[in-house]
């Protein structure tokens, strides 16, 4: 058997497991896992579509026009196929570009001026993401000056740790604005923009220091601390988007999250930070494949849609965009349609 085919055995054994009648099609597997969710996907989508604003933004309450919600719904559409002006969503996401370029300032900060916001450099890392994923699907000529500036804008105002934090200065810095960042300049490196090496061994050496004795994350390395559930999977997914795919670190941070696998009737929530936390396993354990997939997303899967509530939409802290959008990505995550998360 010729090489090439030996690797493509390989693969496809590694991803959906293998049984003495033989491998199943990864393509089939996919399908498979997501086909229970499909109308659930399909309501949920619809729901977000239907809270956009006119000016292109998301948002209720205290969370109205903040930038992290408007990138992580378009992300949302895109995951579901949609691209710039193209498929059901192509109207939704050229708004999201729309508010988001608006919200642009000269030095490349996105910052929705008296929106309320939870940390200002997370919405401006969701926003840089969503962007750069878009960058390429668009025509628009403004969408590569602005992206080069909120990516140079990151770079920049890393700290001295390796880290980042809630302000673009290089002050402090935290695992989860870190996590932000670094997803925000695997995506833009994706899109073939320039992110320096430096800037990505740094973080990942950031990363890394974080991790607890138990497999998983503390939130700041200046002040120590137990480790996380959300924070973990985040940390994992970072590393893994930085180009860390295997090592030590990623096999105790996997182990680690496994202790958190959703079980049936029992719904941990962690805080405020539900959504938070399994947007970041399921690509965590998407990256990882195998038996850890196989396991967790069913789990996952399964909880989510008995949260959904009867207008297609979940809930949260944040408001029902965001949690809507969350949980939408978790679902489609099979799709494989966006760069960010492919493996």
């Amino acid at each position: 058997m010729p090489k090439a085919a030996i690797g493509s055995l390989l693969a496809v054994l590694y991803l959906v497991g293998a049984s003495s009648a033989g491998a199943l099609d990864p393509e089939k597997s996919a399908a498979q896992m997501i086909a229970p969710a499909e109308k659930a996907v399909e309501r949920g989508l619809a729901y977000l579509a239907s809270r956009q604003h006119e000016d292109g933004s998301f948002g209720s309450g205290p969370y109205r026009g903040n930038v992290a919600v408007c990138g992580l719904a378009g992300t949302a559409f895109l995951a579901a196929g949609s691209t710039p002006g193209r498929g059901p969503y192509g109207g939704n996401v050229n708004r999201c570009v729309d508010y988001l370029l608006a919200n642009c300032e000269q030095s490349g900060y996105i910052i929705a001026p008296g929106a309320p916001s939870h940390g200002p450099m997370y919405g401006h890392g969701f926003a840089t993401m969503f962007l750069a994923e878009c960058y390429g699907m668009s025509q628009r000529k403004d969408l590569r000056e602005r992206l080069s500036k909120a990516v140079s804008l990151i770079v920049n105002c890393q700290n001295a740790e390796g880290g980042w934090r809630y302000y673009p200065q290089r002050r402090d810095a935290d695992i989860s604005v870190t996590v932000c960042q670094v997803m925000a300049l695997r995506a833009a490196r994706n899109a073939g923009l320039h992110v320096p090496k430096d800037t990505i061994d740094r973080a990942i050496q950031y990363i890394k220091r974080c991790q607890n004795a138990d497999g998983g994350f503390m939130y700041m390395l200046s002040e120590g601390g137990e480790s996380a559930f959300p924070r973990s999977a985040a940390a994992i997914t970072a590393l893994y988007g930085a180009g860390v795919y295997q090592g030590p670190e990623i096999n105790k941070g996997l182990e680690y999250l496994m202790q958190f696998i959703p079980a049936e009737g029992v719904v941990r929530r962690e805080g405020n930070y539900y959504e938070y936390g399994h947007y970041y396993a399921a690509q965590a354990f998407w990256q990882a494949g195998g038996k850890y997939w196989e396991k967790w997303y069913p789990a996952i899967r399964d909880e989510l849609l008995s949260r959904q509530r009867e207008d297609g939409s979940w809930n949260s802290a944040f408001g029902p965009e965001y949690a809507t959008a969350m949980c939408l990505m978790v679902l489609q995550m099979p799709n494989n349609y966006l760069p960010i998360f492919q493996r």
